[in-house]
């Protein structure tokens, strides 16, 4: 794997502040088939987007200063969905979600558990964020199918059966001078991770194997292929690897993710089956694969592998 740090226009960049991008516009045809190449070429793409507040990072330090103790209380029976601490493998990182933040009861039963009076300042900025980027992310999957001529029945059932978790991430400053990983090279397992930092340090792997290291903007946030997306598309779009490298030796470094995941079984869609794409993948239960991967067989799986080990045709 190449360690040489490349500039960041390798990823294409979409301006979703466009007012003139809106359905049935020539804009919204073209940026629907520049988005689908971008996933299929790339793995990952840029977005620049305003309808969330950065001021979520407030409410992001407020859940990081709570004790171990309250960050490790059980908030979701769902696999890969709670908090995740400190390890010798990850020193510098931390991280915690909540379930269905575009819920704003959700969030406040979040937020119960964790604060013995609740927080109101901090499930309202959750779920507000959440919604602008669930909005985002639905609008980015419709595109994808609308694309690849997908019946609109099927993509808005589809679109519904989605179901969000909104991460947060804590990284500590780092003691050295050259800086050391945060998150180690690796896909996700969802359909799309949206992802947006406080500070620099979030890399994506080119198709080249080449490291970018993506800039820091309000309005940028980067969206990155998962796992899933691999059997819905029929692997028309691979998962895309990316790390964190800290390099801030003073603060902590804080960034967000809007994490989708396919809330009921699925398979590839008839359209992208053909004889040049035959099927590739058996039907697929989301929080059955979390859970498979989490188990110590699962654990030892490489990345490479443990989709087509779980679903493989």
């Amino acid at each position: 794997m190449e360690s040489q740090t490349v500039s960041q226009p390798e990823f294409p960049l979409f301006d979703f502040c466009n007012p003139k991008l809106k359905p049935g516009s020539d804009e919204w045809a073209s940026t629907c088939k520049a988005v689908r190449e971008a996933l299929e070429d790339h793995g990952a793409f840029l977005v620049l987007y305003n309808k969330v507040d950065d001021s979520i990072y407030d409410s992001s330090r407020q859940l990081f200063d709570l004790s171990t103790e309250a960050k490790m209380r059980q908030t979701s029976d769902k696999p890969a969905h709670g908090y995740v601490g400190r390890t010798i493998a990850s020193p510098l990182f931390q991280s915690h979600a909540v379930d269905n933040p575009s819920s704003l009861q959700d969030c406040q039963k979040f937020a119960r558990i964790l604060w013995p009076s609740g927080n109101d300042f901090f499930c309202e900025a959750v779920n507000a964020y959440a919604k602008g980027l669930v909005e985002l992310d639905q609008m980015l999957k419709r595109m994808v199918c609308e694309s690849y001529g997908i019946n609109t029945q099927k993509c808005e059932s589809f679109l519904e059966s989605i179901r969000y978790v909104l991460r947060f991430y804590k990284y500590f400053p780092t003691q050295t001078d050259e800086g050391e990983p945060g998150v180690l090279p690796h896909p996700d397992t969802t359909l799309f991770t949206i992802l947006h930092q406080d500070t620099e340090g979030l890399e994506v792997q080119n198709k080249h194997d080449q490291w970018v290291r993506l800039e820091v903007s309000p309005s940028l946030f980067c969206v990155v292929a998962g796992d899933a997306i691999s059997v819905w598309s029929n692997d028309r779009i691979c998962p895309r690897y990316h790390q964190v490298m800290v390099k801030t030796k003073t603060r902590p470094r804080y960034s967000i993710g809007l994490l989708s995941y396919a809330g009921q079984d699925m398979s590839p869609p008839e359209e992208l089956v053909d004889d040049q794409h035959p099927l590739r993948y058996k039907q697929f239960n989301h929080y059955q694969y979390l859970s498979a991967i989490a188990t110590r067989e699962g654990l030892r799986s490489d990345y490479q592998h443990r989709l087509k080990e779980f679903c493989g045709v």
